[in-house]
């Protein structure tokens, strides 16, 4: 018998409430496989199963709120077997037969709760919609964010708040002051000069649609994961007074969610993907976290994170990194600057990489080897 509980999807989570399960008692179970949704401060969050089974039982009901650790689902071993066929007695004469009483149908099985897609959900919090009052277009009739919106298309209500924070913004402080009491932070920054990378992927991307282009933010995104296989110190977690380097390159992106706040979910092996790869990947990150969509692996897997201002804006900012990695690459807008290229003084698209990283498992000049990598890297796209 195996213990199904409720993980953990951040440093700063306590609890989290159910939402939806998307399995059922006899339901055949692999690891990897979604089989809930969960509300957190984050929003809400699929999360996946780590274990191989039959599921016995669920736990915990919709909208129950449950700490980290505690019990959601027990899963079984084996396959449930059906049991053989009560052979049906011979039929008697008619003669003989007697009237049969009818039996009246079963009452039907209450739902534990109403099914809707978290998108839905959020959205129909958001505009004070009671969702069993909703007819679902969805699978099986589940309630998606087009019943939502057909019912109520008037612009949302501010997210409520605590104290003046909105619940995103309280859980990033949280888990922001708990990184700067317990790490000890240092930054090493360097310019960049980006000129041929932004050249080179303008000529890459002339002949093909916008859905297929590939932005400066990946590109940097694939640099960071190939310049962290030569200084591992910076690629792992920091848990229980020990540092643990990680087998896997695992870049978390910093998305900012319309609503406000931040999450920065991480793509797997960023290291071994193809460029396009990690732009796709990137579109399809951004477009699911801010629908309420994003899994509980993509929230805990990463090992470092990138947190950029994009192609316009700020040229540096320095960040405060997510806990438990213990580095952060922030990027600053690219800038037209003076640069000396060999006797001349040239205008040249300048990039400045501001690296944060533990004190307690590596030092400067770790992180200097790291972002002169990352230069010798950015300086030749074509192996990207």
């Amino acid at each position: 018998m195996a213990i199904f509980r409720m993980p953990s999807l951040g440093a700063d989570m306590e609890a989290g409430t159910l939402v939806e399960w998307l399995i059922k008692p006899g339901d055949e179970v692999h690891r990897g496989d979604v089989v809930a949704v969960v509300e957190t401060q984050k929003g809400a969050i699929e999360i996946e199963s780590f274990e191989t089974g039959v599921v016995s039982e669920l736990i915990a009901s919709i909208g129950q709120t449950v700490p980290v650790g505690e019990e959601l689902a027990r899963f079984g071993t084996d396959a449930p077997v059906a049991s053989a066929p009560t052979p049906e007695p011979p039929a008697e004469p008619a003669a003989m037969a007697e009237p049969k009483t009818t039996t009246p149908p079963a009452a039907p099985i209450p739902k534990t709760g109403t099914r809707a897609s978290p998108a839905a959900r959020r959205t129909a919090q958001e505009r004070g919609i009671d969702l069993s009052t909703l007819t679902g277009s969805g699978p099986d009739g589940a309630i998606v964010l087009a019943d939502v919106e057909a019912q109520a298309p008037a612009t949302p209500k501010a997210p409520s708040t605590i104290g003046g924070l909105s619940e995103m913004r309280k859980a990033v402080a949280a888990a922001m002051v708990r990184s700067k009491r317990e790490i000890p932070h240092f930054s090493v920054s360097h310019n960049i000069d980006t000129q041929h990378l932004s050249e080179w992927l303008s000529a890459r991307n002339a002949d093909r649609p916008p859905s297929e282009r590939v932005l400066l933010g990946a590109a940097i995104v694939k640099a960071t994961a190939l310049a962290l296989r030569s200084v591992n110190a910076l690629n792992g977690h920091f848990t229980e007074d020990a540092f643990l380097p990680s087998d896997e390159v695992n870049i978390g992106v910093a998305i900012a969610l319309r609503g406000g706040g931040l999450v920065a979910p991480a793509l797997h092996q960023t290291d071994t993907m193809t460029l396009d790869e990690v732009m796709a990947d990137m579109r399809d990150m951004v477009t699911r976290a801010r629908a309420g969509r994003l899994r509980g692996s993509e929230m805990t897997r990463g090992t470092l994170t990138v947190s950029s201002l994009g192609e316009k804006g700020a040229e540096a900012m320095t960040g405060v990194i997510f806990p438990p990695q213990v580095a952060l690459l922030a990027v600053g807008a690219p800038q037209i600057r003076p640069w000396v290229a060999g006797d001349t003084v040239v205008p040249r698209e300048v990039t400045r990489f501001t690296l944060s990283a533990d004190h307690r498992v590596c030092d400067g000049r770790q992180g200097s080897k790291f972002l002169m990598t990352l230069e010798d890297i950015l300086s030749k796209p074509e192996e990207l």
